[in-house]
């Protein structure tokens, strides 16, 4: 297989994550939304000084708490027919290394945007009374969307490499 070819079809099955992602994230929205928004809220309220000082540390270990539940929930129902095996997770990074490559990428793409552009950058160019409460709102919005489905993500990445998914379809 050509090596132009080879890269299109390794961005085929990379892009095989992204797309169970997004249908899980739609399968099961008001469990995510609903665990992410204790996050959402204790953003809120801290970024906009809200939050009494004594309530900021336990606020912080909820949101932990509530996030790794959001990691656990996810696990179960995304892995429960998913045989989760090294071996397998080894022979596919051998044979699709190019995929794995592919979704470092995306994932570096979405953390750029969301993390770089709209916080930094667009941050940085709004008046400085501005910024709280865009950062507030953006903590807010992240919170169930892109840290929500960059958790989905490596769930979705753990379900590919066990499963071998795209191994027929690319050969090393």
């Amino acid at each position: 297989m050509r090596t132009g070819g080879r890269l299109v079809s390794e961005l085929r099955v990379a892009w095989e994550v992204p797309v169970w992602v997004w249908r899980f994230y739609l399968a099961h929205l008001s469990l995510v939304v609903g665990l992410s928004l204790i996050g959402s809220v204790q953003r809120l309220l801290a970024v906009n000084g809200w939050l009494p000082d004594v309530l900021s540390g336990p606020s912080e270990v909820l949101v932990a708490l509530s996030r790794v539940g959001l990691v656990a929930v996810v696990a179960w129902l995304g892995l429960r027919d998913v045989r989760l095996s090294w071996p397998r997770a080894w022979e596919f990074a051998t044979a699709h290394w190019v995929s794995l490559v592919w979704q470092g990428v995306l994932l570096s793409a979405a953390f750029l945007l969301f993390d770089v552009v709209l916080e930094s950058v667009v941050g940085g160019l709004l008046p400085v009374e501005a910024r709280q409460g865009y950062l507030a709102a953006l903590l807010f919005v992240k919170n169930p969307t892109v840290i929500a489905l960059t958790f989905i993500w490596w769930v979705g990445l753990a379900r590919q490499t066990s499963r071998g998914s795209g191994v027929r379809e690319v050969r090393r």
